[in-house]
C-alpha cells in the first residue's frame, strides 16, 4: 500500500493543514516509509507471542488505605498568612 498525494491532501486537511507542494511530498514519502516498515513487521512469525497490553508488568504502587488520624487545625493553619477561628481567610474576588 503506498501513500498517494490525494491521500496526503486529505490527512493535511482532516489535520486543518495547508501544506506546500513540497511538503505535502516530502510528507507523502515519509508515510510511505512508515508504512513499509510497519509491512516488514506484519511479516514477523508470532505464533507463539503471547498478546500483552503493555511491555512491562503493571503494578499496582499506590499504598494500602489505612486510617489515621486528621491533622489539627492549628497545625494546618500554622502557615495561613491569615485565618478567622478554624478557616483559612481569603480575599473577596466576587463583587
Amino acid at each position: 500500500m503506498t501513500i498517494s498525494q490525494r491521500d496526503v491532501e486529505h490527512i493535511a486537511a482532516l489535520s486543518r493543514l495547508r501544506l506546500t507542494q513540497e511538503e505535502k511530498e516530502l510528507f507523502g514519502n515519509q508515510l510511505n516509509d512508515i508504512l513499509l516498515y510497519v509491512n516488514q513487521l506484519n511479516e514477523l512469525d508470532t505464533t507463539d507471542i503471547t498478546p500483552t497490553s503493555h511491555v512491562v508488568p503493571l503494578r499496582n504502587i499506590f499504598r494500602e488505605d489505612t486510617v489515621q488520624p486528621s491533622i489539627a487545625i492549628d497545625n494546618a493553619l500554622s502557615n495561613a498568612p491569615d485565618k478567622t477561628g478554624g478557616f483559612y481567610r481569603v480575599p473577596k474576588i466576587i463583587e
